[in-house]
């Protein structure tokens, strides 16, 4: 269905799927309906199908556009180096990027079991290309003799675990600094790869640092 001439579709759409994050990582996808969402925006419950055919189409356009604009990020964001380097630019950036977004991690990880198979299958590809540069660091790490990891793949499904979970305790102007997280947690991440000495090369500072305290 179109959408009407005068609609305002370029406000009243993000205002939609604003509504509905906001419901749904409240009250779960299966308890929220299309008519709670259209009073949440302030329109006619069937003024809602002008922006969306169903709330399959919704909860999917949630987790895609928010698995983009995280691969996006990552486009401008990564940088090359050693794999130290690499993992620790990539810890830090995970945490940075999803700490303000509590709402869409939320969503994108409780309500996959929701998704029709196809767009299952969408999103999924989308945050394997995420996990795939994690563990590219980590293989890179083990070639270079600075990681000890017997298994790249599940070290990767638990690194990002444990970043991504900071969403669900972390809240703004609480006792801890983004920045302080960001320490806290990469020491965490260099203890699980058992960051190693390369031969020949001298450890970065906040390596040292850490054996040293």
């Amino acid at each position: 269905m179109g959408r009407k001439a005068g609609s305002h579709s370029e406000i009243t759409g993000p205002k939609v799927r604003e509504a509905a994050l906001r419901l749904i990582a409240r009250h779960g996808f299966a308890a929220v309906s299309m008519r709670q969402i259209a009073a949440e925006v302030g329109i006619q419950a069937g003024a809602l199908y002008n922006y969306t055919p169903d709330k399959q189409s919704l909860l999917f356009d949630l987790m895609r556009s928010h698995m983009e604009e995280l691969l996006e990020s990552r486009v401008t964001s990564a940088g090359g180096g050693s794999a130290l380097e690499r993992l620790e630019e990539f810890t830090r950036f995970h945490i940075r990027f999803h700490l303000p977004r509590g709402q869409q991690v939320f969503v994108s990880y409780m309500e996959l079991r929701n998704l029709e198979p196809e767009n299952f299958q969408e999103v999924e590809r989308l945050r394997r290309l995420y996990e795939d540069e994690l563990e590219g660091i980590l293989r890179q790490g083990v070639e270079e003799g600075a990681f000890a990891v017997a298994d790249t793949k599940i070290t990767t499904l638990a690194l990002i675990a444990m970043l991504t979970g900071i969403s669900n305790w972390y809240r703004e102007g609480g006792r801890l600094s983004v920045g302080r997280i960001e320490e806290l947690y990469w020491a965490m991440v260099r203890n699980m790869v058992a960051v190693l000495p390369i031969e020949g090369a001298e450890l970065p500072t906040s390596v040292l640092a850490a054996r040293a305290s």
